[in-house]
């Protein structure tokens, strides 16, 4: 059970998570963060440096909270299929349910938020971030090399790159998402990317 110096600390981390999606990590204050959690100024820096180190701490979380969504997806489409190609289209289909069952349009990547304003990081955030994006290109890339031990690509193509592409349309359907006020938009654009997969594997029947 989380301790009560936990929970508050994750509070903040939450809150402040909330309010630089919306106005960017420069454009969001330390006092915004301590009004919007109700806590004393002493009480946030009892629990962080300053800014910079929440920004740490705000993508280190970030980065459990997507390894563990990501991997339980695909243990569920694993547990639907023993066919590599299955697995990924069944993870392919989780994801864009996912999505789609968003309450509102999604809120934003904090991955893609500080990268646009990495000038503001030290390099230790800067790393955490390049480690978020390797992280993800490593997992995409076992499952694809996995479907690639079984199926032939129909046009040869580098399974790094396409794993690299798979985090382009996530990101960007989530720029395009939010731009629209359509959360069908990256929904859609990760559909559009499973198709592409059946494509290239010659699975037309998926």
């Amino acid at each position: 059970m989380a301790s009560k110096g936990e929970l508050t600390r994750e509070n903040i981390l939450g809150i402040a998570e909330q309010i630089i999606l919306q106005k960017g990590f420069s454009g969001t204050s330390i006092d915004e963060i301590i009004d919007a959690s109700n806590i004393t100024k002493g009480g946030f820096f009892y629990h962080f440096k300053g800014k910079e180190d929440l920004a740490k701490h705000l993508m280190i979380r970030y980065q459990k909270a997507d390894d563990r969504f990501f991997n339980d997806l695909f243990a569920r489409a694993d547990t639907l299929s023993e066919d590599p190609l299955q697995q990924m289209l069944i993870f392919l289909k989780l994801l864009a349910e996912a999505m789609g069952n968003l309450p509102e349009t999604h809120p934003g990547c904090l991955v893609a938020s500080f990268t646009y304003e990495n000038q503001q990081f030290n390099e230790d955030v800067k790393q955490i971030i390049c480690d978020c994006l390797v992280g993800w290109r490593t997992l995409f890339v076992k499952k694809l090399a996995r479907i690639s031990e079984t199926y032939s690509m129909k046009v040869e193509t580098d399974i790094m790159e396409l794993a690299d592409t798979l985090t382009s349309i996530v990101e960007g359907g989530i720029i395009l998402s939010r731009a629209f006020n359509e959360p069908e938009r990256l929904v859609n654009q990760i559909l559009q990317y499973r198709n592409y997969i059946r494509l290239l594997y010659g699975d037309i029947q998926g």
